[in-house]
């Protein structure tokens, strides 16, 4: 894992996000912690201790979209730390939910510890999951019974105590009750399973894409470069800059492999964003060994969580200011409305260009 196997201790890390300059910077560090430890198919004891020991103050100092973002990408991920599961399954519902309803890797013991200590809401999303285990069904009957307990005993008489025992609701009931409270949990996860939505659809790059890309690599514009991604992906423009946000470049390498781009041209986009993956390591480059580490099939399955994520998010939002541009106030890709020319001692004044540059 890239982000952790390195010659900074964890403690020197978070020294330097205490930075008044750090910005968005630990969101970037997260995604970039998350994004390393999803490319490990076999973790390593130490690897998993030493990823619950980045990730969990991370987690809790990066902002709610980056939290919601690597809890949809750890959803798909087989080897997690129970003490990560833990973690993102008592984050707030609106960044938990997509966690606890579709990953494989939280515990049963770490699931009971949710539905105790949290309120409905994670308790609805945990009865979404598919194939619930005996324990997980009990202990969601008995929070719903916990739950509805003081409101019963408020409208039971008083002499309900003094009834004789053959006039008491036997046992037997009880057991009805219990079993109609399963299954009606069951049957909630069954309708919850088909009404979830389908994955995001990746289409391969087109021709004219694929150019525009290589065209704005060349030539340094990156808004431009974010905007013709995020068109490529079908998403928002806002998705494509925090894609080339990552510093290291792997998040965008990840894209351009799932979305098919030819190795040359990726590897030229590469080097032109990211200046140290164009330095020669060996026989080949930086950008030569990061691409060899992605397939097409991982590269899909990254892509298609982040784009997910993107499309749970349901909090409305202001209107976007891209973090690449020079001058947040405008919006570089926009056309801008064009000003009238004025003719002065014969001479034609044009309007000033707002981005590009000039030719």
């Amino acid at each position: 894992m890239v982000c952790v196997r390195v010659g900074v201790s964890v403690a020197d890390r978070f020294r330097e996000l205490e930075r008044p300059q750090a910005g968005r910077l630990k969101d970037v560090v997260l995604m970039a912690t998350v994004t390393g430890f999803e490319g490990l198919r076999h973790p390593r004891r130490s690897d998993l201790k030493q990823f619950a020991e980045l990730f969990e103050p991370l987690f809790g100092a990066s902002s709610d979209e980056a939290r919601r973002q690597a809890a949809a990408a750890l959803s798909q991920c087989q080897h997690l730390p129970q003490s990560v599961a833990l973690v993102i399954g008592n984050a707030p519902i609106s960044i938990a939910a997509i966690f606890l309803t579709r990953s494989t890797s939280i515990s049963d013991t770490t699931l009971s510890q949710i539905i105790r200590a949290q309120g409905p809401a994670h308790a609805t999303a945990i009865a979404r999951r598919e194939n619930l285990s005996v324990h997980i069904v009990d202990a969601l009957v008995e929070r719903r019974q916990t739950a509805s307990a003081p409101a019963k005993a408020v409208d039971i008489p008083a002499a309900a105590e003094k009834r004789p025992p053959e006039t008491v609701a036997p046992d037997a009931a009880k057991r009805l009750r219990e079993e109609k409270l399963r299954g009606d949990i069951r049957a909630l996860a069954r309708v919850t399973k088909q009404d979830l939505p389908a994955d995001p659809a990746i289409e391969p790059l087109s021709p004219l894409h694929e150019a525009l890309l290589v065209r704005f690599a060349r030539s340094g514009e990156a808004n431009l470069f974010a905007a013709s991604l995020a068109a490529a992906l079908s998403t928002s423009p806002e998705f494509g800059e925090r894609i080339l946000l990552d510093i290291s470049g792997q998040h965008l390498a990840i894209a351009l492999t799932a979305l098919g781009m030819r190795h040359a041209d990726t590897l030229f986009v590469l080097g032109a964003l990211y200046p140290d993956l164009a330095e020669r390591f060996g026989g080949a480059t930086r950008g030569d060994a990061l691409i060899a580490s992605l397939t097409p099939e991982t590269s899909r399955a990254s892509l298609q969580s982040w784009l997910r994520a993107v499309q749970d998010e349901t909090a409305t939002k202001p209107e976007h200011q891209p973090y690449l541009a020079p001058e947040r106030g405008t919006d570089p890709r926009r056309t801008p409305v064009a000003k009238e020319t004025t003719v002065r001692d014969g001479a034609v004044t044009q309007p000033n260009r707002a981005f590009g540059r000039g030719r």
